[in-house]
């Protein structure tokens, strides 16, 4: 059975997962993982999922039924995703005032020290008992040997004097 990797975006209402859901199953396919959310008034989500090689036009063509949605399916990488030789895995939380930047900053940093960015979420929300903008970004890090957490640490505080960042 190939392994697909599905991407959805689209008008955001109740019982786009259920549509997608029963057509993965209608078509014999395994929901293996998924992210969804809510962003901006959209729904968007990515799902990897299992179908025999015989339904996965018949698939396509019942995802593309779901109306008002945008699919796109393509083949996973599984053997990249199996082979991430090396890797140990960090948690980021960070937090700091909202400004311009802050993802390129961060992400810059981590692709200096050969990080891969394995999940990130980031919000913006209103500070507690002020005005202000915070933002606050969490990630799940793939740190290649030789990287250490406090160094990677260090240089992410030193991008922004306002961030708080915790490694771990």
């Amino acid at each position: 059975m190939p392994n697909l990797v599905m991407t959805i975006i689209g008008p955001d209402k109740p019982g786009i997962v259920e549509a997608f859901a029963e057509q993965v199953a209608t078509h014999g396919g395994n929901w293996l993982e998924s992210r969804m959310a809510h962003l901006g008034g959209q729904f968007a989500g990515i799902l990897h999922l299992s179908v025999a090689a015989g339904q996965v036009d018949e698939l396509m063509a019942g995802l593309r039924s779901v109306e008002g949605m945008q699919v796109h399916l393509q083949p996973a990488n599984a053997a990249a995703a199996a082979s991430s030789p090396g890797l140990r895995t960090a948690t980021l939380d960070l937090v700091g005032h909202d400004r311009p930047g802050i993802v390129r900053a961060i992400s810059h940093v981590l692709a200096e020290y050969g990080v891969n960015v394995e999940e990130l979420e980031t919000t913006v929300e209103s500070a507690p008992m002020a005005a202000d903008l915070l933002f606050k970004a969490t990630a799940t890090l793939g740190l290649p040997d030789g990287v250490s957490v406090d160094d990677l640490r260090e240089a992410l505080e030193t991008i922004a004097s306002d961030l708080m960042v915790t490694v771990e």
